[in-house]
């Protein structure tokens, strides 16, 4: 039980093919799907992300998933935000000025406060922060990274992780039934893959 009907949500953006390939691999029966009734029937619903919070929010709105999104968050059931999936949990990003986000969570995204490189992209330790039932067991394990914005959320008792890039970078975010993760775990070895089944088996 708990591991049917994981709905990858398909608006254009997103790498949904490894998304649902590693949610299939830890045993869960993921549907890659744009369709509003299917997301609104989701039991669980993972986010994934690549590209630009604007883009994102645009196709978002086109694809008319923004209202089932919400309601699935609202009605308390698992919900998991990978990249800028999670990215737009919050309310605006400097990427976009005056481009509003889901709002889940208040705060904003900014870019790396950091003097290395940006994107920060490649692999990175995890310094877990505040509980999560999918971080258990994560402290101190590398995990991969792919961005140049960050979250920053006004309550910080929603970092569940964080990691260090010349600068405190939020890694993970987390409260009740939502989650979201900076990093990619389905890039991230078998560290991630263990991530996406305690989601699965939630």
């Amino acid at each position: 039980m708990g591991n049917k009907n994981i709905v990858i949500v398909d608006y254009g953006m997103g790498n949904l093919h490894s998304v649902n390939k590693a949610v299939a691999l830890v045993g869960g029966n993921p549907v890659i799907t744009g369709d509003k009734a299917v997301i609104a029937g989701a039991e669980k619903l993972i986010l994934p992300g690549v590209g630009a919070f604007g883009d994102c929010m645009v196709n978002l709105k086109k694809a008319g998933v923004i209202p089932a999104i919400k309601a699935h968050i609202e009605a308390g059931k698992p919900f998991l935000g990978i990249c800028l999936g999670m990215q737009v949990l919050f309310e605006e990003s400097e990427e976009a000025p005056g481009v509003k986000g889901l709002g889940v969570f208040p705060g904003k995204v900014v870019l790396i406060p950091t003097s290395l490189k940006i994107p920060h992209m490649g692999w990175n330790r995890l310094q877990l922060k505040t509980y999560s039932p999918l971080l258990a067991g994560a402290e101190g394990q590398y995990v991969y990274f792919v961005h140049s914005y960050c979250c920053r959320p006004r309550d910080e008792k929603v970092i569940t992780a964080v990691c260090d890039y010349d600068a405190e970078v939020v890694a993970a975010v987390g409260e009740g039934n939502i989650s979201g993760f900076q990093f990619h775990p389905e890039k991230s070895s078998t560290v991630g893959l263990e991530m996406l089944k305690r989601f699965v088996e939630l």
